[in-house]
């Protein structure tokens, strides 16, 4: 069943909350929408773990030898914060909108306790990824119809919107990604330990991180470490600090004003001109053409 009509009517409904390209936030917590009227080539953006849900145009991403298209019919599950490249098709006449859901563990937690020994959730499969693609379910389509619906009124939102958002989780666990976000918040599992090595990064990027610590910190061999690290990340781990620094730096510059060199020392470059060199590397411009560019476009991060 396309549901073309009423995925026409949820796009309109979401449009009336985006206050830009890119992200705009709702009144409903842990909920974006996501917006853009115009063709983006492929270019590198960084996820937070969430769900994305799109309603109208599709975006294509890269993310090592990785290839997904999340569209109407597929929404993205992004289960640890990722770099990638991401192309929007999108146009003033069908433009490109969806929700964007923050996962919160500790929602996903209580929903995992509440659905208790019922092992027909588990389903075996091999290495873990961050990135998951999955149908779109009747079942999901209608609770984020209801989700755009209690947007309209401030207390709906606030007390509705999350329990309606904890109903799309619990949905997300019973398909085909539910073992991925199972393994998500298990401490026994390769991917719970990379995500514990992934959080440490995200919170002490700006240090000297190196990867025999970080292996350590997860009990894990160096060899072991580089081994699950890619399979969950489709990068190595260096890789992966230098992208997030570089990304990280991208928003203080736009966000908060800051100039390249500060920015550069901020995420922890040493060298200003290594800082615009690896910059001009993932991007494809300079920090100073970068920071025209977005404040331009309000373009910020957008994926």
């Amino acid at each position: 069943m396309e549901n073309v009509e009423l995925r026409s009517r949820m796009a309109r409904q979401a449009m009336r909350f985006a206050a830009a390209k890119g992200y705009s936030p709702t009144p409903v917590p842990m909920v974006k929408v996501l917006y853009s009227d115009e063709y983006c080539p492929r270019q590198p953006v960084m996820y937070e773990p969430g769900i994305v849900i799109i309603f109208q145009g599709h975006k294509v991403g890269y993310c090592g030898s990785k290839v997904f298209q999340y569209d109407p019919r597929n929404y993205l599950l992004m289960t640890v914060s990722l770099p990638f490249e991401c192309e929007t098709f999108a146009s003033p006449e069908q433009p490109l909108v969806g929700l964007a859901v923050n996962i919160d563990t500790q929602m996903l937690q209580d929903l995992l306790i509440d659905i208790g020994d019922d092992d027909y959730l588990m389903q075996p499969r091999g290495e873990s990824s961050g990135v998951n693609l999955s149908v779109l379910s009747d079942e999901m389509l209608c609770a984020t119809e209801r989700l755009l619906d209690v947007m309209e009124k401030p207390l709906d939102a606030r007390v509705l919107g999350p329990q309606i958002v904890r109903e799309l989780l619990y949905y997300v666990l019973c398909g085909s990604c539910g073992v991925s976000l199972q393994e998500l918040v298990n401490r026994h599992t390769h991917f719970s330990q990379i995500a514990k090595a992934l959080r440490r990064i995200e919170n002490q990027y700006a240090e000297n991180l190196n990867v025999e610590q970080l292996a350590y910190e997860v009990n894990m061999s160096v060899s072991a470490f580089h081994h699950n690290f890619k399979a969950v990340t489709n990068t190595s781990p260096l890789q992966y600090v230098k992208s997030y620094r570089l990304h990280k730096a991208r928003l203080l510059m736009v966000h908060d004003g800051l100039k390249a060199s500060t920015a550069a020392i901020r995420v922890g470059y040493e060298s200003a001109s290594q800082f615009s060199r690896e910059f001009k590397r993932l991007f494809g411009i300079t920090p100073s053409d970068e920071i025209a560019r977005l404040r331009d476009n309000s373009a910020i991060m957008q994926g």
